[in-house]
């Protein structure tokens, strides 16, 4: 009988436990107004550190966009060249944003040097990792690195962003590579998968499985920026894709696999399953 009630007690305080992680989980990530960035120095201490918000860095710093062009990072090539070469397939519209080069952030904590890297964060986990020479050196056909906090206009196929400021526009604020149309035989400014080999290191691209992908790199819900000093060494992009299955339009291109938890169809409703049980077990006791 001991022995029963001990099981009992502990089912409980394992349903409750779960309840509230499960909760944490699914709120832990959304649309994000502000960006923590720290320079850390090569023996892991502060330098520098500051927080602002997208209402700041837009009175503040130059803004790259004007709301009307749109910018597109290109999926997974399944078929053919997987490095599509001439970009003429899978492109994933950002919507037409504006916001603030990641250099110019970086700037406000003792700028970035030769040798340094800049992470990229989400709350969800999702990190990337870039060199100084993409952040503060940029090809043209690779970009300038931008922090996005407005869209002015939403995509027409694909994954829907929102529109206006965060949290209207609801994938922000969103890291996007501000490509220049020079490579894309429809002019638009395209940051594809071949852009990203010629101009991004091995160490920082990114693959669904064996495919490239520049959509990956674009990350939603941004809100820190860490720069290494002398380089970042520990893990490469958390597993965990900082990317939404919310689709507008009905010709949307196929997606490449990058999905978080939470985006996954069913998850938002684990709460109420765990809380049903919680409540089940509580009648079944009384």
């Amino acid at each position: 009988m001991k022995i029963h009630i001990i099981m009992n007690r502990t089912i409980f305080v394992w349903l409750v436990f779960v309840f509230f992680l499960s909760l944490t989980v699914v709120q832990a990530a959304g649309p994000t107004s502000e960006v923590y960035v720290v320079k850390y120095a090569v023996n892991g201490t502060i330098i520098h550190e500051t927080t602002v918000t997208y209402q700041w860095m837009e009175a503040n710093l130059p803004v790259y966009g004007d709301g009307v062009t749109h910018y597109y990072h290109q999926g997974a090539v399944f078929e053919g060249d997987k490095w599509d070469q001439n970009e003429t397939r899978n492109y994933k519209d950002k919507g037409a944003v504006k916001g603030t080069g990641i250099r110019d952030l970086c700037d406000l904590v003792g700028e970035m040097s030769p040798g340094d890297d800049v992470m990229i964060c989400s709350p969800d986990g999702y990190h990337v990792e870039f060199s100084y020479a993409n952040v503060c050196e940029p090809s043209f056909r690779q970009g300038v690195m931008v922090l996005s906090w407005y869209n002015g206009e939403d995509t027409k196929f694909g994954e829907s962003q929102g529109v206006g400021y965060p949290p209207d526009y609801y994938t922000g604020m969103r890291l996007v590579f501000f490509s220049d149309n020079s490579t894309n035989q429809d002019k638009k400014h395209v940051f594809g998968v071949w852009d990203m080999h010629e101009c991004i290191p091995e160490a920082s691209q990114h693959f669904y499985e064996l495919y490239p992908s520049t959509d990956g790199l674009s990350i939603k819900w941004v809100d820190e920026l860490r720069i290494y000093s002398g380089g970042y060494t520990g893990e490469e992009m958390s597993p965990t894709k900082s990317m939404s299955t919310k689709i507008s339009g009905g010709e949307g291109d196929a997606s490449d696999g990058d999905t978080d938890a939470s985006s996954i169809p069913g998850f938002g409703i684990i709460p109420a399953i765990v809380g049903l049980l919680l409540v089940t077990y509580m009648g079944i006791k009384r």
